[in-house]
């Protein structure tokens, strides 16, 4: 039975496209476009989200002064506080990433393209060869997760780290070092 699979040009690009498809990325949240203060502030101050935001950022005004600032767009604000404003806005804009799920920390891979270990250099998964198969449960997928948790989860951080923290703790470090040299990759999930 076949599971979830990514493709891409590179394997951290079919790694991340196989993750994005199963756990929801950090993302800005569409609705939150606002540039001017004034109008990150309005938004802001309609949700219960946004009040505590705003604390957090620490912003510490009173009633009659939020008011002040809500009924005029061109009331003059220090920056201190603009940057307060911003940071909030900001804060709230963002959605976090959904945390890696147990079963693609322990999932089985199944790797086809280019795999080069040393001067040893065979494509797998076709249909005369095997795909690499590595078992994730034998990872350390801490890095991996702290990057996307974080937004920065580039195909090129994945791949090295998946390299170095799930490959070599599955089977080791290779002829000499693990190398996926290809143009084309495809990751299935069992």
């Amino acid at each position: 039975m076949a599971g979830p699979t990514g493709s891409g040009s590179s394997l951290g690009a079919a790694l991340n496209d196989l993750l994005r498809a199963q756990v929801t990325p950090r993302h800005r949240l569409s609705s939150y476009n606002a540039q001017h203060w004034h109008a990150q502030l309005r938004q802001l101050t309609g949700t219960h989200r946004g009040y505590q935001a705003l604390d957090d950022a620490g912003l510490h005004v009173s009633t009659k002064t939020l008011i002040n600032w809500l009924s005029d767009p061109e009331y003059n604000i220090r920056r201190g506080y603009r940057d307060l404003i911003h940071t909030a806005y900001e804060n709230v804009a963002v959605a976090p990433a959904e945390p890696i799920p147990d079963h693609i920390r322990q999932g089985q891979y199944e790797i086809s393209g280019d795999v080069k270990t040393g001067d040893d250099l065979r494509t797998r998964g076709t249909w005369k060869t095997a795909p690499l198969r590595i078992d994730g449960s034998q990872g350390n997928w801490d890095e991996i997760e702290a990057l996307w948790l974080a937004g920065e989860l580039t195909d090129d951080k994945f791949e090295d780290h998946f390299i170095d923290d799930v490959i070599v703790e599955d089977i080791g470090e290779g002829t000499d070092g693990w190398d996926f040299p290809g143009s084309a990759y495809s990751v299935e999930l069992r």
